[in-house]
């Protein structure tokens, strides 16, 4: 059977043993699997287990929507789980400048850390709400997400840990949930906005693909000040 034609589509397995295997899946050639498992076959990654090619009885292509787990180079986006809340409000919460140009941080207290991430929990039921933590090595160094779906049409954010920031992670995650939002969820139109003062988020938006449609003039306060707004589009 070849797998490799299933790498990086969500699929559904069903072993010789009658289990049932759903996800994302990832292929593993012949010579990795038997330097790295000992295996004498190739196989795929479903999660967190390794199925080898003579182990499957059938393999189908499925159709997923919503907050599915997505994979980079570098980064898992994953749903957020309520173990969470302390890791984020750790990182993201206590670090002042994730208000600075936005006026809003989820995270600020332990108890809106963990209301916020209950609230995204509960989110998942819709198809069209989307949150995803970003992790690498399970490790939290960021968040991404897309919201206000209407008229084809969704808002996405991102945030970045500070010790994270610098190193690309931003603009892989976007990119990924671009193209996500865009073939698989059919929404025609993402929109973001930043203030133009944040130059690294203006240009996560830019090496993403984004493209700058308007700027309001004096369009964003927070608090005492006032900034310009950058809007910015990506069709499909």
């Amino acid at each position: 059977m070849d797998l490799s034609k299933y790498d990086g589509k969500y699929v559904r397995i069903v072993d010789r043993w009658g289990e049932t295997f759903t996800g994302l899946a990832e292929y593993g050639n012949y010579n990795f699997l038997e330097c790295e498992y000992g295996g004498e076959e190739d196989g795929l990654f479903v999660e967190d287990c390794l199925i080898y090619n003579s182990q499957i009885v059938s393999i189908e292509e499925i159709e997923v929507h919503g907050t599915v787990e997505l994979w980079t180079d570098r980064l898992v986006l994953r749903r957020y789980r309520p173990d969470d809340a302390e890791d984020l409000h750790r990182y993201l919460g206590t670090d002042p400048a994730m208000a600075r140009y936005s006026g809003w941080n989820p995270y600020a207290t332990l108890e809106m850390a963990r209301e916020t991430v209950r609230r995204f929990v509960d989110g998942y039921a819709d198809d069209h709400a989307y949150s995803w933590v970003m992790d690498v090595d399970d490790v939290i160094v960021g968040t991404i997400g897309a919201y206000d779906y209407q008229d084809n049409q969704i808002e996405v954010g991102f945030s970045v840990v500070k010790g994270w920031q610098g190193r690309g992670l931003a603009t892989e995650a976007l990119k990924k949930v671009l193209e996500y939002l865009t073939e698989n969820e059919g929404i025609g139109c993402v929109t973001a906005w930043c203030a133009a003062e944040n130059i690294g988020s203006r240009r996560v938006l830019e090496k993403s693909g984004m493209k700058l449609v308007r700027e309001e003039k004096n369009g964003l306060e927070v608090g005492d000040r006032v900034y310009d707004k950058l809007i910015f589009e990506w069709l499909a």
